[in-house]
């Protein structure tokens, strides 16, 4: 993405730590937490990869074609899983949202960070984001406790942990689709 150094770094290392989260949660008891979290975690290093400063790195022209097809096949895992349930159709619109930036920066000139995408769908994901973002950290303040038999939770059984790593991976995405 193009813009400051400095914000593209924290961009980084915010997805990065997300991601890394999302791993650990892979780890929980929760069957539930388990299937969300591998699809949560490649959303975080993709955005964390995808943020690393143009100054820095310029990737070859086929990295944003590949990252297109990461997440296209991840978009149509999160769409066969949707079937089951409502809630996976937010990581259908995550990796939609991805697949759009990276057909983006493919075609935008030198295939480097940037690009000028479509404004009608950038306008469109941005709502749909910053609506997420919003609605995340409302539901991030009236966490109830949760009862766990023989001690405390682990580090992937916390639902109040995986709601701030749901909301900073929204933020970061409102942040990527503004430079877009």
């Amino acid at each position: 993405m193009h813009g400051p150094a400095s914000s593209g770094w924290l961009l980084v290392a915010l997805c990065a730590a997300a991601g890394a989260y999302c791993l650990l949660r892979m780890r929980s008891s929760v069957e539930e937490q388990r299937r969300a979290a591998g699809g949560e975690a490649l959303m975080g290093f993709g955005m964390a990869a995808m943020a690393v400063p143009a100054a820095v790195f310029t990737p070859p022209s086929w990295a944003w074609s590949a990252h297109a097809v990461v997440f296209g096949v991840a978009g149509l895992h999160a769409l066969w899983t949707a079937r089951a349930s409502a809630r996976h159709l937010h990581h259908l619109v995550g990796a939609g949202a991805m697949v759009y930036m990276a057909v983006t920066m493919a075609t935008s000139p030198g295939h480097g960070h940037g690009g000028s995408g479509i404004p009608l769908l950038t306008g469109i994901l941005l709502l749909y984001f910053t609506g997420y973002v919003l609605v995340t950290g409302v539901r991030l303040v009236p966490v109830p406790a949760v009862a766990v038999t023989g001690g405390s939770p682990g580090w992937g059984d916390r639902p109040e942990l995986a709601r701030v790593c749901r909301l900073s991976m929204g933020m970061a995405m409102v942040a990527m689709l503004l430079t877009m």
